[in-house]
């Protein structure tokens, strides 16, 4: 018998591809993702079995400033970069990052692969900054646009 589509057997989740990425902005920050969410029709949420190899970031170092974000690390150790700080990071652990809240990252600090569930807000437009590039990426769909702290023009009202 075949399950609903809203259920993912563990075996069909092992059976799935992952999609390999590296971040736009960092070769070095690169991660396999399953999007376990979109198998089973959400589209306002996201949801993914993430996987960092040693020795790299999930992620170029940033904030999004309008959708939210969490981690829940499943197995592998790491760390979290947060505003700066690091955090040693393992099994059973839960990250949760709010809308315009702290910059992070996570790093895979271990020799085993770091597994972990993500989810955050599928938002049709988000702006996310990179302190460390002084960039800022703006998103509207599947548009990217991505400018120097230096060329945003700020308009104050009168």
């Amino acid at each position: 018998m075949t399950p609903p589509a809203e259920l993912l057997t563990a075996a069909a989740i092992a059976a799935m591809p992952g999609n390999a990425k590296a971040h736009l902005l960092n070769p070095e920050a690169t991660r396999v993702s399953k999007s376990l969410g979109a198998a089973t029709g959400l589209s306002a949420l996201g949801f993914h079995l993430m996987t960092v190899p040693p020795g790299r970031a999930y992620s170029e170092y940033h904030r999004h400033l309008y959708e939210e974000q969490c981690f829940y690390i499943l197995s592998g150790s790491g760390a979290a970069v947060i505003d700066e700080r690091r955090c040693a990071i393992g099994p059973g652990d839960f990250l949760g990052f709010p809308r315009n809240g702290a910059a992070h990252t996570i790093e895979n600090t271990g020799s085993e692969p770091l597994v972990m569930l993500s989810a955050r807000t599928n938002l049709e437009q988000d702006v996310c900054d990179y302190p460390r590039l002084r960039k800022r990426l703006y998103m509207n769909g599947t548009d990217e646009a991505v400018v120097d702290y230096a060329d945003i023009l700020s308009i104050s009202p009168n």
